[in-house]
């Protein structure tokens, strides 16, 4: 089978593809950085180099695939993230339609119920509904929660300043994914293409608040007396910014989505449909490998 994989050598499409091409399938990836192209060659997979805000690019690289992999990667230098998502969405949408590819895997997340909701979660609203307006094609929304490997960017919170923190209470249960799991979910469903018409999978492989995950965390790196810490809207912002966020990335992807799960509307949708998920890497499990992550780290 001919599959189009989008988000180039990320967490999630690299095992996709190593899977896909270790099961006999022809994948194309899409990648903006012509230095993977010898890369995502060695893993038997065809490197296409090019932007995915290119629609001629995009159409081109969806052409003869039976089947595509869907995911909007970050962009940096957006002035307005939300409506790049809405871009890049429309367009892959369109191009589907026009190359005629029936098969479809799209990664959304938990909140996409939501057409006004916070972060990126209304963005993928809008994605999500242009996928489902296609006709003839068969349509797998993932919608995993917040990734577990993000935690590595609080490993110098945890080692010199003793707390984890968000803009949150300790209390707020999190919704928690690894990446690995949102791929073999992915690989699943192209390989055996079993999904018809449009569905939602939720991903989630656990579920523990922010006192739990500081506990875990803390004990894995074998530091005493870590703390969770509530910080305000504007405390959050200022400390990602602080270490490299642009404002944009800082409000979306960080700052609004802690709003969500203060306010309860993150996991609304998630809450009535718990038997519609599925996942595997437990926060125990992942804190072993936070503990080598830790011991390793500067």
């Amino acid at each position: 089978m001919k599959v189009t994989v989008t988000g180039s050598l990320g967490n999630i499409s690299r095992i996709l593809i190593e899977k896909l091409a270790a099961h006999g399938h022809e994948v194309k990836v899409i990648t903006s950085n012509a230095e993977r192209a010898k890369e995502i060659s060695e893993l038997n997979a065809t490197p296409l180099v090019g932007s995915v805000e290119d629609y001629a690019f995009v159409k081109e690289s969806f052409a003869g695939s039976d089947a595509v992999y869907l995911m909007i990667p970050p962009n940096f230098a957006s002035t307005d993230l939300k409506q790049y998502i809405r871009t890049v969405g429309e367009q892959y949408a369109n191009a589907i339609k026009e190359t005629g590819v029936k098969f479809t895997v799209n990664l959304s997340s938990i909140g996409a119920h939501l057409e006004n909701g916070l972060g990126p979660t209304g963005s993928n609203y809008f994605v999500e509904q242009k996928l489902n307006e296609l006709q003839d094609v068969n349509v797998l929304h993932l919608r995993p929660g917040m990734f577990l490997t993000n935690f590595y960017g609080a490993i110098p919170m945890i080692k010199y300043q003793n707390m984890l923190g968000n803009n949150f209470s300790g209390t707020v249960n999190l919704p928690l994914t690894h990446p690995k799991d949102i791929a073999d979910a992915a690989f699943k469903a192209i390989h055996e293409l079993l999904f018809s018409g449009k569905q939602v999978q939720y991903i989630v492989s656990d579920e523990k608040n922010g006192f739990e995950v500081t506990q875990a965390l803390a004990d894995a790196a074998g530091k005493s007396g870590v703390n969770w810490m509530e910080f305000s809207d504007e405390q959050l912002t200022g400390a990602l910014t602080q270490n490299g966020f642009s404002e944009q990335m800082a409000k979306v992807y960080m700052v609004e989505i802690g709003q969500a799960l203060r306010d309860g509307s993150f996991m609304e949708d998630y809450n009535l449909s718990k038997s519609r998920y599925a996942g595997g890497t437990t926060l125990q499990d992942f804190s072993k490998e936070f503990a080598m992550a830790y011991q390793y780290s500067n």
